[in-house]
């Protein structure tokens, strides 16, 4: 792709909110703000900039978006938070404590597929007594066709690396999962602090408060994103949603009304699915639950359209 004469092509390495890192081709990077007051920049973008537009070495100013691939990001009634755009997929970091919610597991899966981003569960911290079930509970996705990866990032970090090369790799996770002591184990010095778990509240707290790229070698790199509590998916239809079921695709246009919401419908393809144990009674509910509260969010907000 030709870069606009006069600007500097460069990759969006880190994301402040305001502000933003910006790799250019021989690795100097430059601390930039976008023209204008578009907030339309992540990391892993693409960008054209001009550098050092007041005098001061190593800023620059962001001039032009290029074009992404694919990008993914979360929408809740209120708000839209772009993760990261142009990786190739992104890895789901749980752990038996503290406990993780299967919703937002779900709700991270829904979101990769509608982006084209290949997904992957990590099951972090192996050595803990809890591992075992934790595993166990994951079954589920397993069946549809996640791969669910078993791992201690705290003692063997390399088992990971291979599921990396290569590739660019979003690390998306609830707080408290492991997430840094994953980036750092990867990247091997200490570029995210690890925070302490929260006992009390069953939850871990937030340690990385931006979005950062690391390179691994000239072929891979990593994003790690901020702990997330939530993930909102307002931004789909109920049709994305369905489809983004692995496992409700074969039945998918094949219900006896063509505008069937598989919640309760007569004829319902997927119903009759779950009922012959094709579809996990637990993936169902989900998805159940899913639509009743999109259709809910739509009726308190008449002008939000997905």
């Amino acid at each position: 792709m030709s870069t606009t004469k006069g600007l500097t092509r460069g990759l969006v390495t880190g994301d402040f909110g305001r502000d933003f890192l910006v790799e250019l081709p021989d690795r100097v990077a430059l601390t930039c703000s976008r023209k204008g007051k578009k907030q339309d920049v992540t990391c892993g973008d693409y960008v054209e900039v001009t550098p050092n537009p007041d005098g001061r070495e190593k800023t620059g100013r962001i001039e032009t978006v290029l074009p992404r691939r694919n990008v993914l990001f979360r929408k809740d009634a209120w708000r839209e938070k772009t993760l990261a755009a142009n990786i190739d997929q992104a890895l789901i970091i749980v752990a038996p404590k503290p406990s993780f919610s299967d919703m937002f597991i779900s709700l991270c899966l829904i979101a990769c597929d509608s982006a084209g981003i290949a997904p992957i569960i990590m099951l972090n911290k192996k050595d803990l007594p809890e591992f075992d079930a934790a595993l166990l509970s994951l079954k589920h996705f397993q069946d549809v066709g996640y791969a669910v990866l078993p791992m201690s990032a705290k003692f063997d970090i390399e088992p990971l690396r291979p599921h990396l090369a290569g590739k660019t790799t979003l690390l998306v996770g609830q707080s408290g999962m492991g997430k840094s002591r994953t980036v750092n184990n990867l990247v091997m010095r200490d570029v995210a602090k690890e925070g302490e778990l929260s006992e009390a509240l069953d939850s871990g707290k937030h340690t990385t408060t931006y979005t950062r790229l690391y390179h691994l070698d000239k072929d891979t790199a990593i994003i790690d994103s901020p702990g997330l509590q939530s993930f909102g998916l307002f931004h789909l239809s109920d049709d994305d949603i369905a489809y983004g079921m692995p496992e409700f695709r074969p039945y998918i246009g094949t219900c006896k009304f063509s505008n069937c919401g598989h919640i309760n419908e007569p004829g319902c393809a997927v119903l009759a699915a779950a009922e012959a144990g094709k579809i996990n009674a637990t993936r169902l509910s989900f998805y159940q639950v899913l639509i009743e509260q999109q259709r809910e969010l739509r009726i308190s907000h008449p002008d939000w359209k997905a």
